[in-house]
């Protein structure tokens, strides 16, 4: 089976009643994992980002606690995946800020992580192209955000 457009789909759920989407919604949950989070977002956080950053912040400290540290090749997968959350929980979200906080904490987290991320390469890139992701995340920001975050990302580098 072939998936249709988002277009096609958005016309045919305009169709429906408020009790269709309702059941739509639900048997989608079941589905996966992501799109019960997803919801979740919607219906409960979307209203405090704040509350959402901050718990979000300390899921990304839980993660970073359990890193095996026997060896860089543990660390470098256990970062990879705390990255592929903080990408999963700011699209969640859709809002450029919250990404740019979210990877400045994770970016200040590497910092102070032991052993030092300085003695391997690997862990220093993707370090780099998260600093870069923020400058350019910043880039597109207000003014006023801007500075803020600017400072911020001085203090860390």
């Amino acid at each position: 089976m072939k998936a249709v457009s988002v277009v096609t789909i958005r016309k045919e759920l305009k169709h429906k009643s408020n009790e269709e989407l309702a059941e739509l919604c639900l048997r989608l949950s079941r589905f996966k994992k992501e799109n019960k989070e997803l919801l979740t977002y919607l219906l409960f956080e979307a209203d405090d980002e704040n509350g959402y950053i901050e718990t979000v912040k300390q899921e990304i400290d839980i993660q970073f606690e359990n890193i095996n540290t026997d060896s860089y090749f543990y660390i470098k997968k256990s970062v990879r995946k705390i990255l592929r959350l903080i990408k999963k929980f700011s699209r969640y979200s859709l809002k450029k800020e919250t990404e740019v906080e979210l990877l400045l904490h994770f970016c200040q987290k590497m910092n102070d992580f032991t052993p030092s991320i300085e003695r391997n390469v690997t862990l220093m890139n993707i370090y780099d192209r998260q600093i870069a992701t923020i400058k350019k995340l910043v880039a597109t920001l207000h003014e006023d955000l801007q500075y803020d975050y600017n400072l911020e990302l001085e203090n860390i580098t």
